[in-house]
């Protein structure tokens, strides 16, 4: 799979090659990774820009391919020293004018990563006194990124994506969520009777995010707790509504009828969180 002409060499063991052709193999392949059914085809995520890159290796990735300019060279080299990677790794330098091909942004920041796909199937973590975030047919990238992002920032177990969301690695969900995509676990189910029955099976409560549920803060919670947020315009299906233990409402004395769903899942998440740490 390796092609062009050596470059350089870093570490003294990872071979760079540069690429001066819009028809190389390599470079093709990494630009087909934009359309994220290719990419959840081939179980690896598109990653770009330094700091979404850094997040990605600093949580334990190990990177199949990096594409970086000149002036990204020595970053990368500081990659090599700090981080593991597969013998496999592959390096590869691009021109200016070739990485505004391979680039989604229109401020390319000259660094791209592509890295086995952390996601994980049908398998709940568990670590005690647990909270979860359960996302059902969330359709704004922006807001399932934000709400990974306020999940990991409460420190929730995991956040759980049913099918019909939008992939969770879609490269605005991974901007959205500034990182956290990579710091805390991201659990797929095809529906949501499946994710309901493993939470279930290790005695997670079943929390509603409803505009007909009773304030947040009249209820009473018993950890392990799963938080259940709804599509932004429909909210939570029937059945899922039906199959949870409470429903629960944020009490708003404005005009404001309701809040959209990644402030919701913040302000409730806030709220778990301190339920937990009592």
């Amino acid at each position: 799979m390796r092609s062009g002409k050596s470059c350089s060499v870093i570490s003294n063991m990872t071979e760079i090659r540069r690429i001066t052709s819009k028809d190389n193999p390599q470079l093709r392949y990494a630009m087909t990774l934009h359309d994220r059914k290719t990419a959840e085809s081939q179980g690896v995520v598109f990653l770009e820009g330094v700091r979404l890159c850094e997040d990605a290796l600093i949580s334990g990735i190990s990177p199949k391919i990096i594409f970086f300019v000149s002036s990204k060279e020595t970053l990368v080299a500081s990659w090599c020293e700090r981080f593991s990677y597969s013998s496999d790794t592959m390096l590869f330098h691009l021109t200016d004018s070739l990485f505004l091909k391979l680039s989604a942004t229109k401020n390319p920041q000259g660094v791209v990563v592509i890295a086995n796909s952390p996601l994980i199937r049908n398998d709940i973590p568990v670590r005690g006194n647990d909270l979860y975030l359960v996302c059902e047919e969330t359709s704004d990238p922006g807001n399932l990124g934000t709400m990974i992002r306020m999940a990991d920032a409460f420190d929730f177990t995991a956040v759980i994506v049913i099918s019909g969301c939008v992939d969770p690695f879609n490269e605005k969900v991974l901007r959205a969520s500034m990182g956290s995509c990579f710091h805390i676990p991201i659990v797929s189910f095809s529906d949501i009777d499946s994710a309901i029955f493993q939470l279930r099976k290790i005695g997670v409560q079943l929390v509603a995010s409803h505009l007909n549920g009773q304030g947040i803060s009249k209820l009473g919670y018993t950890f392990p707790v799963a938080l259940f947020i709804g599509n932004e315009a429909r909210g939570l299906s029937e059945e899922c509504e039906k199959k949870c233990d409470i429903l629960a409402k944020i009490e708003m004395p404005g005009k404001a009828e309701s809040l959209n769903a990644s402030s919701a899942a913040s302000i409730l998440g806030y709220v778990l969180n301190q339920y937990r740490n009592e």
